[in-house]
């Protein structure tokens, strides 16, 4: 098989990277659908066939004889974001039970349905609502599913990057959706719409094959007890073959190190619920709000105000083409995301975030301010300021709150609860998504471009909860990230510096790693057994023998 390539010494294959890629498809489908309604409301023969229209209203003129009422396009982009809160809390029970790939492949089936209701609509919206809430269903069990499996699955040196490019696949998804829409405006009577909705069937066809190729979650198949199975699926992300897995100090010590995890789990962690998510032990509880309250501000920083209505705000404004601006939008969100990932990588979780939600609300106040000080439509230098302002504002979003908090949900929680409090996580992320789905056409009609200085004052917001709350979690093991959280002695502001016991600094994960890779042994310390230790259930090190009966350190590392 052999090495794709090496980060830290530490060997990565080629599994590695096409199992994030063929995952995201699930951020892709999320992303497509989220930016096809923004065009499709403006579409004439949607207009003529689910607005209220005057008499006489045709196919030429119903961009100016149709409308839609705020409630029911609030409802027709909105339902969506409540079938995804209700798949995002299945999506739990769902991984646990099915493993992390048979899940993403029964959501994917979910979601082809509610297309199917879609494009089957003719005159009543409410079909084609409800084909939105069908297919949010599985966007939302995918949403809480694929970040997670990616966490699990990928080693710790890339486990960032790779876990963004979810969020990478769902801006992919909304330029898609946009070029797509553009391309079949002019297409005669219901193709027009259809075929956008329609094309939508493709991308979950190619994540429910393509992740039946790869490896299952090693962390779910030793909690199921196939350590078997786990040591080949941590080979498989290292380039090494099931045959040199057995001897290679590498997959060995990454699976001991998880065996003592969940050991220790089952020793003095009672059986694992939905209650147990919202326990303060080890600060589960901690956790889960700080998982909550970061997707619930990744939505209030204003960002779907733009992909959702971003169409109907530009054409607000003077824009003439309001398809070509959405694409512009979209293609800087695209093109921005990859700086997003290597930020993420480079500087870890914590700076980004903080700087983002500055940055993010400064643009936000301008385009706000702008809005507010003359009308766009009667001055078109202000209609191009707000569109710089809204691009800028996309530019920060796309390079740190975008992909940072889908990283963070992957790789905060513990693992026996990890499922569910994604789950809880991603289910707020979709109720205050619907919310401003929903009410964005009142509060625009309402306070029109004051609507910006919200979402402003809310990314200040969540740049102030980051840097009293958020522990940095890069360049550790998952299992690390939870004894940090757990060491009394580390706070969120200090956390970049802190090691995990038995090394010097997260430097010194660095030296450990190049050690594996030279298969050099790594010394065993004396206690062969899982320790309770005190108040904070931390555990001491220890070794767990190997699949091939040799024993490896248990001082938590990143690989």
């Amino acid at each position: 098989m052999g090495a794709l390539f090496h980060i830290e010494g530490v060997p990565i294959g080629i599994t590695s990277v096409v199992l994030a890629l063929i995952a995201s498809m699930g951020g892709f489908i999320f992303g497509y659908d989220t930016g096809q309604i923004s065009d499709i409301l403006l579409m004439p023969d949607f207009l003529l066939r689910f607005a209220d229209c005057s008499s006489g209203a045709t196919l030429e003129n119903a961009s100016s004889s149709c409308s839609f009422t705020d409630v029911r396009s609030g409802l027709i982009v909105a339902l969506l974001s409540i079938g995804t809160l209700a798949g995002a809390l299945l999506g739990a029970p769902i991984a646990d039970f099915l493993g992390r790939r048979y899940a993403m492949v029964v959501e994917c089936g979910v979601f082809i349905v509610g297309v199917i209701v879609q494009i089957t609509s003719t005159r009543v919206w409410q079909q084609f609502a409800v084909g939105r809430l069908v297919s949010g269903l599985g966007v939302g069990a995918l949403s809480a599913a694929v970040p997670m499996y990616q966490a699990e699955t990928a080693p710790a040196q890339i486990r960032g990057s790779l876990t963004a490019t979810y969020q990478l696949f769902i801006t992919f998804g909304i330029l898609i959706a946009y070029c797509i829409s553009i391309g079949t405006r002019g297409f005669d009577g219901p193709s027009s719409w259809q075929t956008v909705v329609g094309i939508g069937i493709a991308w979950p066809i190619i994540l429910s094959v393509g992740i039946l190729f790869m490896p299952e979650s090693p962390r779910w198949l030793v909690f199921h007890d196939k350590p078997e199975l786990a040591l080949r699926s941590i080979a498989r992300v290292h380039g090494i073959t099931s045959e040199e897995a057995r001897g290679h100090p590498l997959p060995n010590k990454h699976l001991a190190e998880i065996q003592n995890n969940v050991e220790f789990e089952r020793q003095f962690v009672a059986q694992s619920g939905w209650l147990d998510c919202f326990r303060p032990q080890k600060k589960v509880l901690y956790r889960t709000l700080l998982g909550m309250s970061l997707q619930s501000l990744q939505q209030l920083t204003g960002a779907n105000y733009f992909f959702y209505y971003g169409a109907t705000v530009f054409q607000s404004v003077g824009i003439s083409d309001s398809f070509v601006t959405q694409i512009i939008l979209g293609a800087v969100n695209f093109g921005c995301t990859f700086g997003g990932i290597l930020i993420m990588e480079k500087f870890g979780r914590r700076g980004p975030l903080i700087i983002g939600g500055i940055w993010q609300s400064l643009w936000l106040f301008v385009f706000a301010a702008a809005g507010t000080a003359k009308v766009p439509q009667d001055n078109p230098g202000i209609g191009k300021l707000m569109i710089v302002a809204a691009c800028l504002f996309i530019l920060g979003y796309a390079m740190t709150w975008a992909p940072g908090i889908w990283i963070l949900i992957g790789e905060t929680f513990p693992t026996r609860t990890r499922a569910k409090q994604a789950s809880l996580a991603t289910a707020s992320n979709w109720i205050w998504n619907f919310l401003l789905a929903f009410f964005t056409p009142f509060i625009i009609n309402a306070i029109d471009f004051r609507y910006g200085f919200v979402f402003a004052s809310c990314n200040l917001l969540g740049a102030v909860v980051v840097y009293f709350f958020l522990y940095e979690s890069s360049d550790l093991s998952l299992e690390a990230v939870d004894m940090m959280y757990n060491d009394p002695a580390c706070k969120p502001w200090t956390s970049g510096k802190w090691a995990p016991a038995g090394y010097s600094s997260r430097k010194d994960i660095e030296e450990q790693g190049k050690a594996a890779q030279a298969l050099k042994e790594f010394a065993p310390v004396e206690d062969s057994r899982v320790e309770h230790t005190g108040k904070d259930n931390t555990t001491r090190e220890g070794k767990i023998e190997g699949l091939n009966g040799a024993p490896y350190s248990m001082a938590p590392q990143a690989a």
